[in-house]
């Protein structure tokens, strides 16, 4: 999976309505035996793919009455094309989505609702994570099934730190503070580091959840619980983009004017001891060269707190009865305790299931240290059509404080593109 993958293309389709596509591909996916033929998109290109792939193709030799097939796209070809492919009836039955295009895929009246599948306990849904099943909601109704949900974590360079004699991870912002101070360096002196204790990007940062994580840190919000109304002018938000500005620009910590992708730079280079990340960063860190170890984000004075990227799996509105009896017989499966250990196991993602720990994971480590990580996992935006333009807001806030403007009045202005986003 790459980075951003909560940020794919957002340029989607116009307002297309879908219900009268209903029944099409199921009719034309039916045979005479009952037999259904389903077809299924997803944007997992890498080793992930190949797992679930493999996974599908399990569940077709595990009955006789279904078939799936599978088409891996990009994510952003799946955003630019599956709203006209169903809209002509030729879209798929079954699909993988970022999660923040569920709610749009929603609104559009693309995806099926999945009420009664929740609803019926033999399909194992109880399970699942709460706030995973909450990134799955619009409007208090379910439109999917998570595939993916993993809190950001800290990368860090363990030669850095042992270099500078740090032993332990820091738990708290001011630790964190501390110990990145005391592994940036300057040995000429000229104001700018060689090497930076931490790279904190100000926009488009990874799965856009970095500011997030950190303003619920100290208490702070997006949105209120619903995603109705902006909270994000609030006493709690001005109080943590001051700390971090202070620890960007006296402290000389991070950089400025880094986005994400600038920042995965500055740590496989070795410019940078520590960076925000998802599960990924293990393999570009070992492909660098770089003894890394994975660490929760450190608490904040209100509470440990991180965002999580996400991914949904969608049964779209194209199907009629039987390939929607199909879909959800897949989605149980899916969800099973030992596909849904296997599945993360493949991926590299921590497990979507309650019931399964980190002893479970252990053969990988990556997934193992990630589903021990202490604090609350928060699903981003969830339910938010417009999040694109709530996450510009942020963007335009963080970036301007970091390079010298007034939090408390660039925080009055996102506030109000925020509530405008969410009318």
């Amino acid at each position: 999976m790459k980075k951003h993958i909560a940020v794919v293309a957002l340029a989607a389709a116009a307002t297309i309505s879908l219900a009268g596509c209903s029944g099409q591909s199921g009719q034309a996916g039916s045979s005479g035996d009952g037999h259904v033929d389903l077809t299924f998109w997803h944007g997992y290109t890498e080793a992930d793919g190949e797992v679930l792939d493999a996974i599908v193709e399990d569940f077709n030799d595990s009955q006789d009455g279904v078939t799936i097939t599978t088409q891996t796209k990009t994510w952003a070809v799946i955003d630019d094309t599956v709203l006209p492919a169903l809209s002509a009836g030729e879209g798929p039955d079954l699909l993988a989505m970022t999660a923040d295009r569920l709610p749009v895929y929603a609104e559009k009246k693309a995806l099926v609702d999945l009420g009664d599948f929740y609803a019926d306990e033999s399909n194992g849904t109880a399970a699942l994570k709460e706030q995973a099943v909450a990134m799955e909601t619009v409007g208090g109704q379910q439109y999917g099934v998570p595939s993916g949900f993993v809190p950001l974590s800290v990368v860090y360079n363990k030669t850095l730190f042992a270099e500078a004699g740090i032993t332990e991870f820091p738990t708290t912002w001011d630790e964190w503070v501390a110990d990145a101070k005391a592994l940036t360096k300057d040995a000429d002196g000229d104001g700018t580091p060689e090497q930076y204790g931490l790279v904190l990007p100000d926009h488009q940062t990874v799965g856009n959840g970095i500011w997030p994580s950190l303003f619920a840190g100290n208490g702070g919000s997006i949105t209120n619980e619903d995603g109705t109304a902006s909270t994000i002018d609030s006493a709690e938000n001005r109080e943590t983009l001051e700390y971090w500005t202070k620890a960007v620009q006296e402290d000389g910590i991070s950089p400025t004017g880094v986005d994400g992708i600038a920042a995965d730079k500055l740590f496989t280079a070795g410019k940078a001891a520590m960076e925000i990340g998802g599960p990924w960063m293990a393999a570009v860190a070992e492909g660098a060269g770089i003894d890394y170890g994975i660490a929760a984000i450190p608490a904040g004075p209100e509470a440990q707190a991180a965002s999580a990227i996400g991914i949904s799996l969608g049964i779209t509105a194209q199907t009629d009865d039987a390939h929607q009896a199909a879909a959800e017989q897949f989605l149980a499966y899916f969800t099973e305790k030992s596909v849904a250990t296997t599945w993360a196991l493949g991926s590299g993602w921590p497990p979507l299931r309650t019931d399964i720990t980190a002893d479970d994971v252990d053969e990988n480590p990556t997934v193992a240290t990630l589903t021990g990580l202490p604090g609350t996992t928060l699903p981003l935006l969830p339910g938010v059509v417009d999040s694109a333009d709530v996450l510009t807001a942020i963007d335009t806030a963080t970036q301007k404080a970091l390079a010298g403007g007034d939090p408390a009045e660039l925080l009055a202005a996102a506030d109000a593109d925020v509530q405008s986003a969410l009318k």
